[in-house]
């Protein structure tokens, strides 16, 4: 399908004082009406940019408010606080910040030894309770993106609305967007092309044209919220397209009303091999679920926050946070994963893998100065619960795949390796050690094209995080920096 028809593709189907209490009582009034009404629209929004009326939207709107409640007092208390919460070390400050608490992040926290939770719930319990794709196993990122905004776990019906929601958005890309991408030469990576598409995506921005409009501070959540569900809707079609000018015949197939949001992605991208279309659908529903959010002090979500807390609306935001996740110490992790086992089995020549032999292989390499990829973490002290997930899918639809069979044995030979060394303080692999051999074993094989997906990924946890840095009314960030003569002197 052209880009053409993409676009003519048919629908189907803060402070606290910004939430005042007139606010709130409207939304108890519209919610005992059996037919919603245009959702959401506070009389400081009137005559402004049009938000969403559908219902799904203003059901989202009422279970954001509703988390948001007995959470008030708290906000309040803390913004005119002293209380001391942590001790800076110069090191800290020299060394990336690392371990210095700085911002606040509602949507997911990361714990040392259970990983990373989604408003309290442990990967494999969101992955257990989050609503699945007719017959799948994986609970599906999109109801994710719900449980982070709402703390709550969607019920079916409220994600089959969701997608309907992101279906009609995702019929409305602009046309000057594929132009956009079509004046870009193939040859540019295909995260800079993704991070031009974002900004050529901007142009139809709520939020920008809203606060350009005059709408009041206690709408702009509103605004973030629904220029972050088209964002999400449009995220996978134009990384599709991407893909598909890139590597392939520059083709597209049509976005499916029926299908979720992660199948469709995968079904756009029309790289799986025969008869693994629905494995490929499934892996990368649980992909882009274990991606969706780290906390925000990582790169691209830290990026992310910082341009939203200048109140650029979500498009640039996440435009500047794509930037950050395309870099090599960033989002690169899981093609240079992959690079190492492909590299290790070359070496190997066709000798079977072993603990002995990786054991020594692994020895060999940091002795050579080099680092093993896929293994440690800046935070983690224990396996990452995304690498189990992954592992767990792993030996029951690809036990016989040789690369994944290596990662096996380097899950096993590899951590003491490691610990040996008497540096390290997580000898456990991370996600990015398996993810590229998932990709490339259902044929997605273009490693420079990895990032993207974690981009389509990622995308639901830095929107969510905008929506509720509005919310609670967060400050522009604005740290001090220092000299290295000032922190001598200290």
């Amino acid at each position: 399908m052209s880009a053409a028809s993409i676009l003519a593709a048919p629908a189907r189907r803060g402070r606290m004082r910004s939430l005042s209490s007139r606010s709130i009582q409207s939304l108890s009034q519209r919610s005992s009406s059996r037919t919603p009404p245009p959702v959401f629209v506070h009389s400081s929004a009137r005559g402004f940019s049009s938000l969403s009326t559908s219902p799904i939207m203003g059901t989202l709107q009422k279970k954001i408010l509703a988390h948001l409640e007995p959470k008030k007092e708290a906000i309040a208390e803390i913004k005119k606080s002293d209380k001391v919460v942590a001790e800076v070390k110069a090191s800290q400050v020299f060394g990336g910040m690392r371990g210095m608490p700085g911002m606040i992040t509602e949507t997911s926290d990361l714990d040392p030894v259970e990983g990373i939770t989604y408003r309290g719930y442990s990967l494999k319990e969101a992955n257990e309770k989050l609503p699945k794709a007719p017959g799948g196993k994986s609970g599906l990122p999109e109801a994710a993106w719900w449980l982070l905004l709402t703390g709550d776990i969607p019920s079916d019906a409220e994600v089959k609305a969701l997608n309907e929601e992101l279906t009609l958005r995702a019929t409305k890309i602009p046309k000057h967007v594929f132009n956009t991408l079509d004046s870009v030469p193939v040859t540019t990576h295909p995260m800079t092309q993704l991070s031009i598409a974002l900004l050529a995506l901007q142009a139809d921005s709520k939020f920008a044209k809203g606060y350009r409009e005059g709408i009041k501070k206690a709408d702009y959540w509103q605004y973030v919220l629904d220029d972050s569900v088209s964002l999400i809707a449009q995220i996978p079609i134009v990384s599709a397209y991407i893909y598909r000018r890139v590597f392939a015949d520059g083709k597209m197939v049509d976005w499916n009303p029926k299908m979720d949001w992660a199948g469709n992605y995968a079904d756009m991208l029309q790289c799986a091999h025969a008869g693994k279309e629905e494995e490929f659908r499934e892996v990368t529903r649980l992909y882009l679920m274990l991606h969706a959010d780290h906390e925000g002090g990582n790169v691209s979500s830290h990026i992310t926050h910082t341009a939203s807390s200048a109140l650029s609306d979500p498009f640039l935001a996440w435009s500047a946070g794509n930037c950050g996740l395309a870099g090599p110490l960033h989002g690169l992790a899981n093609q240079e994963c992959l690079l190492w086992l492909e590299k290790t089995l070359k070496h190997l020549n066709g000798e079977k893998p072993t603990v002995e032999n990786i054991t020594q292989y692994a020895k060999d390499t940091l002795a050579a100065g080099k680092v093993v990829p896929g293994f440690g973490h800046a935070v983690l002290r224990a396996p990452d619960a995304r690498y189990v997930l992954e592992h767990e899918f792993c030996q029951k639809n690809l036990a016989n795949d040789p690369l994944f069979q290596l990662a096996d044995v380097c899950y096993q030979a590899i951590p003491p390796v490691l610990q040996a060394t008497g540096k390290v303080k997580n000898p456990w692999p991370n996600v990015d050690a398996l993810s590229g051999t998932v990709m490339k074993y259902y044929g997605l094989k273009e490693a420079d094209y990895y990032t993207v997906v974690f981009s389509v990924s990622r995308v639901l946890g830095v929107t969510a995080q905008a929506v509720w840095s509005r919310v609670m009314g967060v400050p522009i960030e604005r740290p001090n920096s220092v000299t290295l003569d000032w922190i001598k002197k200290k």
